[in-house]
């Protein structure tokens, strides 16, 4: 039975098979939590004689890797302040920015170059917020669902393992940008409306109470959700794939900066599909955030299929810089400060002896 599925397993990197472990008409349960610790077996095979300042999935880990997600959301974030700012008026007045030069071109005219830089505080402090919950929490959920599959199991569904730890970090990683996110776009989209942070909050609390800072949250989800499912999942099956088909050697025989390349890369692949995937609901999110007393469904019946595709040009080129440097930034803290990194996995010897790959 299982030699007709080790095929699947064996070569297909981007697919989870859908099928659990069942040997002798009895479901396989596992004794234990062994996500976590087959994870730590990997670690001291991978580095035997590298020290880590913490031990994986302890408190300490999970707070360092959310100062890891701080530092590379809220820096390249705000790195890219004057290109979103072009992208979400193209987004909320087309006619008036009609292509990405053109937009910047308009916004210096009117406004100077330091108009550009209009929206940076917001920009930091949301985006700060959203990469401390987003990685902080991506590392809890994903070894948390794994010790609940087991280790088999959390091999066979690693993808889907990816996608519902990022999608339940994200959950809450967009709780903490909403109100920042409206104030961004309320600053960047409107003109006269407010030039600080200091002048917007009052003014929205005034205008709308605290329903202007979390009505676009719903959108958020449906932007941010997707971005971040695909940011995670495709990253993680990319840098697999490239040791597996690309690196001539393996990650373990790699310098600590050849194998940040390798997650630069694998995080540019990973934006570039992030941005398609989620450039509807944020061009949703931009003219929604700019409008009082409209609903997301208003916004997308009146933008239409083309209208909610304005700006993909450069929220592709936005979103791949900022997701490959995001990676590199994250995996540069976890080399600083000496975290357990996990080689990609590898199949159980158990999973092996079940499908037939071993003697």
């Amino acid at each position: 039975m299982f030699s007709s599925i080790a095929p699947l397993a064996r070569h297909n990197p981007f697919y989870a098979p859908h099928f659990q472990l069942v040997q002798d008409g009895v479901r396989k349960r596992p004794a234990e939590p062994a996500e976590a610790s087959a994870t730590r077996r990997s670690l001291a095979a991978a580095s035997a004689g590298e020290e880590y300042s913490c031990e994986y999935g302890s408190l300490k880990f999970y707070a360092l890797c959310g100062v890891g997600g701080v530092l590379s959301c809220g820096l390249t974030h705000t790195g890219v302040v004057p290109l979103d700012l072009v992208k979400c008026r193209m987004q909320v007045d087309p006619q008036k920015y009609k292509s990405i030069f053109n937009g910047f071109s308009v916004t210096i005219n009117e406004d100077g170059v330091r108009g550009l830089a209009k929206g940076w505080a917001p920009t930091f402090i949301g985006y700060s917020m959203q990469g401390l919950c987003k990685f902080g929490f991506y590392e809890v959920f994903k070894i948390l669902y794994g010790n609940m599959l087991g280790e088999e199991n959390a091999y066979l569904w690693r993808t889907s393992l990816y996608l519902a730890a990022s999608a339940s970090a994200e959950f809450f990683a967009d709780i903490a940008l909403a109100p920042m996110e409206a104030a961004k776009v309320r600053i960047q989209t409107q003109p006269g409306y407010a030039n600080t942070l200091r002048q917007a909050l009052p003014k929205m609390f005034a205008e709308e109470g605290i329903w202007a800072f979390y009505k676009g949250v719903a959108p958020l989800w449906m932007r941010q959700i997707p971005y971040t499912m695909m940011k995670f999942a495709c990253f993680e099956r990319t840098v697999e794939a490239l040791y597996k088909y690309v690196v001539p050697k393996p990650r373990s025989e790699c310098t600590k900066g050849e194998q940040l390349v390798v997650t630069f890369v694998a995080g540019y692949i990973a934006g570039v599909f992030c941005a398609i995937v989620s450039h509807p609901a944020d061009s949703v999110v931009s003219v929604l955030n700019k409008e009082k007393g409209s609903s997301a469904s208003q916004v997308l019946m009146r933008l239409g299929f083309k209208g909610v595709w304005k700006g993909l040009f450069a929220r592709i080129i936005m979103i791949g810089t900022l997701t490959a440097l995001q990676w590199f930034i994250y995996d540069s803290v976890k080399v600083y400060f000496r975290l357990p990194r996990p080689p990609p996995p590898e199949m159980p010897e158990s999973l092996k002896k079940k499908l037939g790959l071993t003697e």
